[in-house]
């Protein structure tokens, strides 16, 4: 009995794993499908939290600097006229690493299409900036690239200060608002360089002003029709291969799922 006890641990301890591993593969085989079908690299990008160990603890993820590595080392190993597909799922994350990967898609020589099957707000947006082509589903989001200094945004601080007399402003805030200063200016002149080759010069002025200056809070969604209206190009023709590379990034098991339809219902869409 005692070592029946320990099979049945040993399998649970390993299904994670093993359902891990499938998903890798089953990932895999979707991304080379999307290749195969439109004759580029597809690069996935997608943050969920995803149970990883036994314990089945989720990993709360967001863009990196490892991001930013391993993201250039595969536009690096692409050939210049193989067009670049980018499958893009992300709340944002270090300025860094966005702005790393956003002028390495820029500066590819063939077309760079990113994708956005859900949302890609903030560094994520950033990196949208960089495609020829942003193609997003019917609700798909994106978001503004306003920097945040610590958890404050930078164009709320230098309004924080603007509004009261200098000689009631302490230091440390002063040294904020010269941080903040410089982190939208850096942003706005970072999203005029990625769209120089595609828009206008007025059209980038106002699209970099708009994205970077606080004009929105920060988790502000822009819908694609809004989206269109400051000047990108973006299509809502989303491949159905994309949505269902989507579902094999599984958030971490409920005890109940929140969320339950049937896939197959005969009023389902068929393009």
């Amino acid at each position: 009995m005692s070592n029946w006890i320990w099979v049945v641990f040993a399998v649970l301890a390993l299904q994670p794993i093993l359902r891990q591993r499938l998903l890798v593969s089953m990932r895999a085989r979707v991304l080379k499908r999307i290749e195969e079908s439109r004759g580029s690299r597809v690069i996935a990008l997608v943050h969920r939290q995803e149970t990883m160990s036994f314990l089945g603890l989720p990993v709360f993820r967001y863009i990196d600097v490892d991001d930013s590595e391993q993201i250039l080392r595969a536009i690096h190993l692409t050939a210049a006229e193989v067009p670049i597909d980018l499958i893009l799922h992300t709340p944002g994350g270090l300025a860094l690493a966005s702005t790393q990967i956003a002028r390495a898609l820029a500066r590819h020589p063939s077309k760079v299409t990113v994708f956005v099957p859900h949302y890609a707000m903030s560094g994520g947006t950033l990196i949208a900036l960089a495609a020829s082509e942003i193609v997003m589903s019917e609700h798909a989001v994106l978001g503004p690239v306003d920097p945040q200094v610590g958890t404050v945004p930078a164009a709320s601080i230098l309004r924080a200060v603007e509004r009261k007399p200098i000689a009631e402003v302490d230091d440390e805030t002063l040294i904020l608002a010269d941080q903040s200063a410089m982190a939208i200016e850096q942003l706005r002149q970072t999203i005029h360089d990625l769209t120089a080759r595609r828009l206008p010069e007025h059209v980038r002025d106002a699209l970099a002003t708009d994205l970077s200056a606080g004009r929105w809070t920060h988790d502000y969604p822009i819908t694609a029709d809004e989206a269109r209206k400051l000047g990108l190009n973006v299509s809502t023709a989303l491949p159905n291969e994309v949505l269902e590379l989507m579902s094999l990034y599984p958030q971490p098991v409920r005890r109940q799922p929140s969320v339950e339809y049937s896939p197959g219902w005969r009023g389902a869409r068929r393009d």
